[in-house]
């Protein structure tokens, strides 16, 4: 699911999945995107710097989900 949008997936799809499996799937879009922008692809730029701010928020969300976990067992 490749959008130009900042979110890299639909609203609906990402409830669906945990925010580990959005972690994956934004991580290898910005694969998608590493190679346009050593070509000078201004717009794989942006993408990517969109997508590693959402990245760097899921990982704390993960962070936080992970340590919540451990605290209950």
């Amino acid at each position: 699911l490749l959008t130009a949008s900042a979110s890299p997936l639909p609203r609906s799809s990402s409830r669906a999945m945990s925010k580990y499996q959005q972690l994956l799937a934004v991580i290898e879009e910005m694969g998608t995107d590493i190679r346009p922008t050593y070509a000078g692809s201004k717009t794989s730029v942006e993408r990517l710097k969109r997508s590693i701010v959402h990245a760097r928020i899921l990982v704390r969300e993960c962070l936080m989900e992970t340590e919540r976990g451990a605290r209950t067992q």
